[in-house]
């Protein structure tokens, strides 16, 4: 069965914007958009951008569950991991936005990740620590200055600028320092990283990528959009 909602109508953001309207979208994994249900779980989250890294699952156990009353995607690994996985590897090698709205139980969680290179992921790490890592880095950890509480619905963007500092926003706000963060990030899975590590526990209810960040107000355009679909 395919579930396809509407999605957020391009009215409720200034000048109807969407993340499609931008030349250097890479990936968008659209609020209540290009869901295809098994029963009431998730088996694919298509790419509403022009690249087809669709996200999906075809082992039953490991599908994720779909309210369509508000939209939001839930992963709860209590009996099974879940998640979602593309094919195709999203590289992320020089200049990158990353966005996302979740809303979390637990810590030491995966949000986005790579089962198919070694510890590449962002992640949850505990209630102040938010922590990334690619193939040119160990662990970077990033001060929570806002905190972090589990079920706390926040909405989330990583900048990496031309000079390979790694910025770190937690609604609106910026965390910490800019890291200096170089190599390149490989995304293949929602949820999990390397199949079964550091399952997400949460709702996830839009991931959007770009690349370069040259337009220094497409930030806030994202910011904007993901304060919205986060206040649904």
């Amino acid at each position: 069965m395919l579930g396809l909602g509407a999605g957020i109508c391009a009215n409720t953001y200034p000048g109807g914007w969407l993340p499609s309207d931008e030349s250097t979208l890479e990936a968008w994994y659209r609020y209540n958009t290009g869901i295809t249900l098994n029963g009431g779980n998730v088996s694919q989250w298509a790419d509403s951008s022009s690249n087809s890294f669709h996200m999906a699952q075809s082992d039953t156990g490991e599908q994720p569950s779909y309210n369509d009353d508000n939209g939001v995607i839930t992963f709860d690994p209590a009996t099974d991991t879940e998640n979602l996985q593309s094919s195709s590897s999203i590289e992320l090698d020089g200049e990158f936005i990353v966005g996302f709205v979740i809303d979390p139980v637990i810590h030491n969680v995966i949000v986005i990740g790579s089962n198919s290179v070694p510890n590449e992921f962002v992640k949850l790490q505990t209630a102040s620590l938010f922590r990334v890592k690619n193939d040119s880095s160990g662990n970077i950890d990033y001060t929570l200055e806002t905190g972090h509480d589990t079920k706390d619905a926040a909405y989330w963007v990583l900048l990496r600028d031309s000079s390979n500092d790694l910025y770190v926003y937690k609604d609106g706000l910026l965390q910490d320092s800019a890291k200096s963060v170089a190599g390149t990030f490989d995304i293949d899975a929602i949820g999990v990283r390397r199949t079964d590590q550091n399952a997400y526990k949460g709702t996830v209810r839009e991931v959007v990528i770009f690349k370069d960040t040259s337009d220094t107000k497409l930030r806030d355009r994202i910011l904007d959009r993901l304060r919205t679909i986060n206040n649904i």
